[in-house]
């Protein structure tokens, strides 16, 4: 590094180092929000510089001169080399769901540090991590499937585990995810309006990158983000004109077209919508954050939270029971880790990079930016008086109905809003009420539109960006949605595979559609039941949301660290051995609490036998409201408390196997057998982050000279 390096470098540092110094060492004086983004950013820009890059050149050693697959396997459907910046924007969108916006705001309620410190320091060291492995290990396997490389590198017994988990826990947390979007967009017909009209957007631009103008990579983004603002302007002059009522949309018509989607999204050549359409929302996901962001920086709003409330200890909050450690990080999943984000390193991604090189700035960066996601949406929680966000967040059983008894409920908490305060906070936003808005994407919603008014508009403009903030949030779900089918579809070909030949053959028709109705068919289902009936369906699994993410991740930290170590790498091994560890250690104990804990709002088992006690002796319990809603509760606690057992069960069945399998790779090295394609020459020429160094310019222009255009006809992007 040259001595200007070293000085830039140094004060990014120092910043960062400020940032915490002064969240750490605050004693009840006003914190600026502006703190946590200098903590925050600081410690990002040394994590990708200097971490990162460690990973990427001496643990994983990426060979920019070895062919990846959609090089060598190009179809023009699921294979298929994609220029990196589009390839980053179809991975944050595909990655980037509910998480990163809904767990930070319900993890506010034990204060802001503790979530903070887990999203920066989990997403350097675990979740970014986990990510940019994944990516590069499946990108060295013909893009596996996490599940198929369990079962290829560990073995039949624990790889047989690790696919059933894989797979159930996934249609979970599809199904989930569409729930939240279902929610969000209906009876809105500006939300459905603007995100229906990124379909055809995205479509326009895949045919304008593979056939008008193939390469112009900023032409097609100027286009593609002209047209999204005005779709997005438009849609509100749609939910004010005769045309409302076409767009505004039953839950149950939502679910059928959001299926219908999903299936399109899964069989269609992943160049024509999946990879645009997720670049485009990139623009307004990547593009309003960092609005924020400014936003933070101009008005200077202070974090009026705690930074650790009681209910860290005591695990009484109002928003979920359980104490700090383990449930702030199983609260928080994306934005630190999140298993979910391997299928995706493990699905699509793999099969779209052009250079081995770019796993860095597409696997680890991209959870860079996702992470930064998860604080501002801590921001946007904790800058609100913390009486409404108790309000908001509390179930009715605990605030009632009322502004009054929502006061009340506060001032027991420890917290004050008056009954007047809350009834001017959802007049504000154009709201009849506030109260039991749960969920987090409300919460979210608010804290946007009180920093977005302090700099754009003031107060009138507060139900405009409020009502904007959750538009935005179901868009940011729905990439999450599309992506995660057509990675659904992926893992069960690449299952089947096993037994049915032809289904290996990724591209292979009757198994493209076979699998991708099955996989559109188990979730639709969990959701149009759930929509149907709001104790049943994926209603039903919901609570199993958090832990089943974070078991995931498990299995793909175990998968990664077993590869390490079979591929002579042991020394290296702690990189994802030590996230491994925590993440194992912090899931499991909350799977064990999950189901025998005996206090029932935390232990399934408890709350079952709570719950069947009311119904022998006749009394109807809240949330239950008949005694025949009563009977549904012990069967989902029933049910609940069973997967969490069986969930749990199945991945320390994956660890012991993958522990195995390494003792005696270290062992017998001779015997090590690793399922990694051959070597093959690359004959593409592709920088390896956003920017091209001189010397990836000067290949390019080389390129350029030697074929004459500048273009090999894939994806060789014009030099300049």
């Amino acid at each position: 590094m040259t001595p200007k390096a070293i000085a830039v470098w140094a004060l990014v540092a120092l910043v960062g180092a400020a940032g915490w110094a002064v969240l750490a060492l605050s004693r009840g004086e006003e914190v600026s929000a502006a703190w946590l983004l200098a903590a925050a950013l600081g410690s990002y820009a040394i994590g990708y510089r200097f971490y990162a890059r460690f990973i990427s050149q001496r643990v994983l050693r990426v060979d920019k001169t070895r062919a990846t697959p959609a090089e060598r396997l190009d179809n023009g459907v699921d294979f298929h080399p994609t220029d990196r910046r589009v390839l980053f924007g179809h991975h944050f969108a595909a990655v980037a769901g509910a998480g990163p916006l809904v767990g930070p705001v319900l993890a506010a309620q034990m204060g802001y540090l503790p979530g903070t410190i887990w999203i920066v320091a989990g997403v350097i060291f675990a979740g970014a991590v986990q990510d940019m492995v994944t990516l590069f290990f499946s990108t060295r396997r013909d893009g596996r499937s996490l599940g198929q490389m369990a079962r290829e590198e560990i073995g039949p017994f624990g790889g047989a585990a690790a696919l059933v988990a894989v797979f159930a826990i996934m249609i979970i947390l599809l199904a989930v995810l569409a729930l939240i979007i279902v929610n969000a967009l209906a009876h809105s017909p500006w939300g459905v309006f603007s995100i229906g009209m990124t379909i055809p957007i995205a479509l326009f631009m895949g045919v304008y990158l593979r056939v008008l103008r193939p390469g112009r990579v900023t032409e097609v983004s100027l286009i593609g983000v002209a047209l999204l603002l005005l779709a997005i302007i438009a849609g509100g002059w749609v939910a004010e004109s005769s045309w409302a009522d076409f767009f505004t949309l039953e839950k149950e018509t939502l679910v059928i077209w959001m299926v219908v989607y999903g299936f399109l999204a899964s069989v269609l050549p992943v160049w024509l919508l999946l990879a645009p359409r997720d670049y485009l929302s990139t623009f307004m996901k990547v593009g309003t954050i960092a609005l924020l962001a400014v936003g933070v920086v101009l008005a200077m709003p202070v974090m009026k939270m705690p930074a650790v409330t009681d209910f860290a200890s005591r695990g009484d909050g109002p928003v979920f029971a359980g104490s700090m450690f383990p449930f702030v990080f199983i609260t928080i999943a994306c934005g630190a880790l999140s298993g979910f984000h391997s299928l995706v390193a493990s699905g699509t991604t793999p099969k779209m990079i052009q250079k081995e090189t770019q796993v860095r700035m597409i696997g680890y960066g991209a959870m860079l930016t996702e992470s930064f996601v998860a604080v501002m949406a801590v921001i946007c929680a904790c800058i609100i008086e913390p009486g409404l966000f108790f309000a908001v967040n509390s179930p009715p059983g605990v605030v009632g109905t009322t502004v009054e008894s929502a006061s009340q409920a506060v001032a027991n908490f420890g917290f004050s809003i008056s009954p007047d305060a809350l009834a001017q906070a959802a007049k504000d936003v154009e709201e009849a009420s506030l109260l039991s808005r749960t969920g987090g994407a409300p919460t979210f919603a608010l804290g946007m539109s009180e920093i977005f008014s302090s700099v754009f508009g003031g107060a009138s403009m507060k139900a405009f960006w409020y009502h904007f903030a959750i538009m935005f949030e179901a868009l940011f779900i729905l990439t999450t949605l599309d992506a995660g089918t057509r990675v659904g579809r992926f893992m069960l070909q690449d299952t089947l595979g096993n037994v049915i030949k032809p289904f290996k053959q990724i591209s292979w028709k009757p198994g493209v559609w076979i699998t991708s109705a099955v996989v559109v068919g188990a979730w639709g289902y969990f959701l149009w039941v759930g929509v149907k009936d709001p104790l049943g369906g994926i209603n039903q699994l919901f609570p199993l949301f958090g832990i089943a993410n974070q078991l995931l991740a498990a299995v793909a930290l175990a998968v990664c660290t077993t590869l390490l170590v079979k591929s002579g790498r042991l020394k290296w091994a702690w990189v994802t051995g030590v996230p491994l560890v925590w993440d194992a250690t912090v899931t499991l104990t909350a799977s064990w609490q999950k189901v025998f804990s005996e206090d029932p709002r935390v232990g399934f088992f408890a709350q079952r036998d709570k719950f069947q006690q009311g119904i022998d002796s006749g009394e109807v319990l809240a949330p239950a409201k008949t005694m025949d809603e009563m009977h549904t509760v012990v069967t989902n606690a029933t049910v609940d408390g069973v997967l969490s057992a069986l969930f749990a069960v199945l991945i320390v069945v994956v660890l012991v196997d993958a522990a195995r399998v390494c003792v005696r790779a270290v062992r017998r090295p001779a015997t090590v057998t690793l399922h990694e394609v051959p070597y093959t020459e690359s004959k593409l020429v592709a920088p390896a982050g956003l920017f091209a160094t001189a010397e990836e310019k000067a290949e390019l222009a080389a390129a350029a000279a030697r074929d004459g255009s500048g273009d090999d006809g894939r994806v060789r992007e014009p030099v300049s």
